[in-house]
């Protein structure tokens, strides 16, 4: 990946990827919670938060980690994904997190919602997963995060609609078409 981030992006990537896969190998033997902790932290201070709009011209468009850190801004699907990646090649089991879209409650306003996206991490199938955002960046409970209302969420091996304890479909390749496309270009960056 480091070759080709300096053959697409140049050597300020490439650098930039070797800082990465330097944090995963330190990542590895340490707990969850410090993994979700300093992978929270990293992208939180690699990344600038910016719309799709103004960094690819579309609307809706998740970029790859590669792609995030070539360009060191994304929005929130960016950050969500980048940290899934990282924590799943740092060893955390894929079925402890998911990346959530949920209603963020923005402003004084308890109606005032907008979409936004996270990444949860559930210790047990039945616990208070702990939120990764890139809004705020102290990880915290979902239970202290009353601002966020789940929609569905979805990781490698499925889909939940709202906060269901069991999966909707298996297969969130087949309903997701842009995480099927993030898919097919996240293996085209090295990460399959």
């Amino acid at each position: 990946m480091q070759q080709l981030a300096l053959q697409r992006y140049g050597p300020h990537t490439a650098d930039t990827v070797v800082r990465w896969r330097e944090l995963i190998d330190q990542l590895k033997p340490l707990p969850d919670i410090e993994k979700l902790a300093r992978v929270n932290t990293f992208f939180n201070q690699l990344v600038r938060w910016r719309q799709d709009i103004d960094i690819w011209q579309q609307h809706d468009y998740w970029a790859t980690p590669l792609e995030t850190m070539a360009r060191r801004e994304g929005d929130c699907e960016d950050f969500s994904i980048a940290k899934y990646m990282t924590l799943l090649l740092a060893g955390v089991e894929v079925d402890k997190m998911r990346i959530t879209y949920v209603k963020a409650q923005v402003g004084p306003d308890s109606n005032a919602n907008q979409a936004h996206m996270v990444l949860a991490y559930y210790d047990s199938g039945s616990a208070d997963p702990l939120i990764l955002d890139n809004m705020i960046t102290e990880l915290r409970p979902a239970s202290r995060r009353p601002d966020l209302k789940p929609v569905f969420s979805f990781n490698s091996q499925g889909l939940w609609v709202g906060t269901a304890a069991a999966p909707a479909s298996k297969d969130p390749a087949a309903r997701l078409s842009r995480w099927r496309e993030l898919l097919q270009r996240m293996a085209a960056d090295g990460l399959d």
